[in-house]
């Protein structure tokens, strides 16, 4: 191979001749070695993303297996322990009282009749107590809750359930008085309040917990009247009543139970206090919704509290049994499908989606209708 020399002073450079085969050889080489280079890069890239992503789905895998094994912990010793439980008539408060009793608990069931509470105490064990509870009554409250003190003989209280309310009357809003207000509001709200305040040193003494019953109503207000009012102030209560007692190791739980066949939904009912509502209504508000929203009303709540109620309490039962027996129980329970994969879902949605999906629910009053066709349209 010839060689070309400069010379630069007493230095010298030898350049080879390269041919344009040998300069093409060498570019291609180099253009090689980077694509493999490129190639190792993503191929590194793609491992480490496939590793990060398996990595993350085993976090979430992982802290699932934990939540579970942390929600079936039981607590120890139960056997004997003391749990006081409203509105032990019929329904939720009525089958707790029984499987409590059966798991060997010292029940203390609250009935709001004399025939309520014989009924009980027929099916049940001796180990179970009634005592007749009113939550609009301060003087019954009392009585109530001195009964309880005699019974837990200083032991504490080891749970309380406060189930007792009523629902109706439901309506317009401004189908109501005050005093329908005041129907719901007082039971549902203030007395579970009154009775709470008033048994709370025994709860204290006791470490023990308060299960409270409010409503998927208490999320997203839906019905007029009183419920879903005093349903939202259960929510709160709970809250606040849970951050105060958390240093004394008093645990607070929410049952949000959708809607249930039970002595409060019972449509004979509903439907006599909407018919009540209405004839006391003025002129003016019933010419506003007109006699069709009324009938369509009716149905509307007939055909929800019918078909789209559901008759299997147990799956509420067993919310509140979990709060009661589980070493962490939990804040909140949503029970029932209807509460969990609608209403708790819609409560979390933008208020015009919740508001559209609502009023599909529900008939439309006569001039609602009349101002919709008066709307002109752009074509």
């Amino acid at each position: 191979m010839k060689r070309r020399s400069t010379v630069s002073g007493k230095k010298q450079m030898i350049i080879p001749n390269c041919t344009p085969l040998q300069q093409n050889s060498s570019l291609s080489s180099s253009t090689l070695n980077n694509q493999k280079r490129s190639q190792q890069e993503a191929l590194l890239l793609a491992l480490l993303s496939n590793s990060a992503q398996i990595g993350i789905l085993a976090s979430i895998l992982l802290l699932i297996i934990c939540w579970l094994i942390r929600d079936s912990l039981k607590v120890k010793d139960l056997n004997g322990k003391h749990v006081f439980i409203t509105g032990c008539d019929s329904g939720f408060g009525n089958l707790l009282a029984k499987q409590l009793d059966r798991r060997g608990f010292h029940v203390i069931a609250a009935c709001l009749t004399e025939n309520g509470s014989r009924e009980l105490l027929a099916c049940t064990s001796i180990s179970l107590k009634t005592v007749i509870l009113n939550l609009t009554d301060s003087s019954s409250i009392d009585n109530a809750v001195e009964f309880v003190k005699q019974e837990t003989d200083g032991e504490g209280l080891f749970g309380l359930v406060n189930n007792a309310g009523r629902a109706t009357p439901m309506a317009p809003t401004d189908w109501m008085q005050i005093d329908d207000f005041h129907t719901i509001t007082d039971v549902n709200l203030m007395g579970l309040i009154e009775i709470t305040l008033k048994l709370l040193p025994l709860l204290k003494k006791a470490k023990g917990r308060v299960v409270n019953i409010a409503s998927v109503l208490g999320r997203l207000a839906f019905l007029g009247g009183g419920y879903c009012l005093s349903k939202w102030g259960v929510e709160a209560f709970s809250d606040i009543l849970r951050r105060d007692m958390q240093h004394f190791g008093v645990k607070v739980s929410i049952i949000e139970p959708g809607c249930f066949k039970t002595a409060v939904t019972n449509s004979e009912v509903i439907e006599r206090d909407l018919l009540r509502l209405w004839n006391q209504l003025t002129p003016e508000v019933r010419e506003s919704y007109g006699d069709k929203y009324f009938v369509e009303y009716v149905r509307a709540q007939r055909f929800s509290m019918k078909r789209l109620c559901d008759s299997d309490i147990s799956k509420v039962i067993k919310c509140m049994e979990h709060a009661l027996i589980a070493k962490y129980p939990r804040t909140r329970y949503g029970s029932g499908w209807d509460a969990k994969f609608f209403w708790l879902p819609l409560s979390y949605a933008p208020t015009l989606l919740s508001d559209m999906m609502l009023r599909m629910l529900l008939p439309a009053p006569t001039v609602s209708r009349k101002s919709a066709s008066c709307v002109p349209l752009d074509v």
